[in-house]
């Protein structure tokens, strides 16, 4: 791999880490950078995981730093998202890959259109619509699974529930997405780590730069709320959604000949 090649691989992994430390997404452009530059599929998804635990590590601290995340409080969500995002990763073989690659582009938009229309998504809190522990014991654990076996959308799906069934406003459901999205990459990292399949070099100097592109967009989320957060969101959800479905090997497209 060359210099030119490792310099634009790390220029993708600053503008994934923006932009994923505000909306989710990141891989969008990390995963197609480095299957570009050479790396077979199992790699490029090991590698993708140790650069962007950079990125939702990065995110998680500055959101912390200021105040959003307390940690203690949310250590049994850590705790449950952590165990169930290894078993997914363990479980990887076991997934219905074809199912999953049908649903996603039609939730993935439904939530776009959620987050286009809906009045709750604000800088303020609500009522929470079930008990913290329901979402610790359940909802956060199911989505750690989710990542650790296919992992697409899961910051799309943690903000959706935080907001719509927490009750979180913006600012906060992004940082608690941010906190729980880095603990299931960093469970689904240590399992990867024992395959053998990480591309060390690549996936270093990409995480250093997912690191300073997310200091950079946690810092612009804060600052800027719910009138940045909110159209990321949406086209975020849209893109991911349309990468989907151009996948030759989605169900789906026996729809769209």
């Amino acid at each position: 791999m060359t210099l030119t090649i490792l310099a634009l691989l790390a220029l993708a992994a600053f503008v994934a880490g923006f932009v994923d430390s505000i909306a989710g997404g990141g891989g969008l452009l990390a995963l197609p950078a480095l299957l570009l530059a050479g790396l077979d599929p199992v790699s490029a998804l090991a590698t993708n995981k140790l650069q962007g635990s950079f990125g939702t590590a990065s995110a998680t601290y500055a959101f912390w730093k200021k105040g959003h995340i307390d940690i203690k409080a949310n250590w049994h969500s850590i705790a449950a998202t952590f165990a169930a995002a290894c078993l997914g990763v363990l479980a990887v073989n076991y997934a219905p890959k074809n199912l999953l690659t049908a649903a996603l582009p039609i939730l993935l938009v439904m939530i776009a259109l959620y987050f286009a229309f809906s009045p709750r998504l604000s800088p303020s809190a609500t009522p929470a619509r079930i008990p913290l522990t329901a979402f610790a014991f359940g909802i956060a654990p199911a989505l750690g699974f989710y990542d650790g076996i296919f992992g697409p959308g899961t910051g799309s799906f943690y903000m959706m529930s935080l907001v719509t069934l927490m009750g979180l406003g913006v600012v906060q459901a992004t940082a608690k997405t941010k906190l729980l999205n880095f603990t299931s990459n960093i469970a689904s990292l240590l399992v990867f780590a024992f395959s053998g399949k990480i591309i060390w070099i690549v996936g270093l100097v990409m995480g250093i730069a997912q690191f300073a592109g997310a200091q950079l967009g946690s810092r612009f989320a804060m600052k800027h709320g719910a009138r940045i957060i909110r159209p990321l969101l949406v086209i975020v959800c849209v893109a991911m959604a349309i990468k989907l479905l151009m996948d030759p090997a989605n169900p789906l497209r026996a729809f769209f000949p």
